[in-house]
């Protein structure tokens, strides 16, 4: 449904996420928080100290919602609007084109655990050998003998 087509009863039922998610359907363009909550407030006919008060709340919205992208302009749109294109080899490009190490994923794999099981051997054999007991200063006293004191 379009928001000029709207009564201000069926706005004020709407979240501000969601009013700003059909006005940038609407108009086609991304917006910066600011604009576009200045925007969700005239729809909703808020005064400015309601803007300033609830500004923050919105922005958080914005960010913890799945339908918007903040752009690299500082902008939001929605997210449907934009395709998130991975090149896998960019992400496995050389650094200076440096040779790859021909080892197998399988040897890496081994190595990893093998590093992981030395590492965590050295922590448990630490904590066997640790001769300096803090708390050997320490007295066991009964409830009788707190009591009496």
């Amino acid at each position: 449904m379009k928001l000029s087509k709207m009564s201000q009863e069926e706005l004020e039922l709407l979240s501000y996420t969601q009013i700003a998610a059909l006005y940038l359907e609407e108009n086609k363009k991304t917006m910066t928080t600011a604009e576009l909550f200045k925007e969700v407030c005239n729809l909703l006919k808020l005064d400015e100290s309601e803007y300033h008060d609830k500004i923050a709340d919105f922005f958080q919205s914005l960010t913890t919602s799945k339908d918007f992208i903040l752009l690299n302009d500082g902008n939001w749109d929605l997210r449907k609007n934009h395709k998130i294109k991975v090149e896998i080899d960019e992400i496995y490009e050389e650094k200076d084109d440096e040779p790859i190490d021909e080892e197998s994923e399988e040897d890496l794999i081994d190595k990893n655990e093998e590093e992981n099981i030395d590492e965590f051997d050295l922590d448990i054999d630490d904590d066997l050998n640790d001769t300096d007991d803090d708390l050997s200063d320490l007295t066991i006293v009964t409830e009788d003998e707190e009591n009496e004191d």
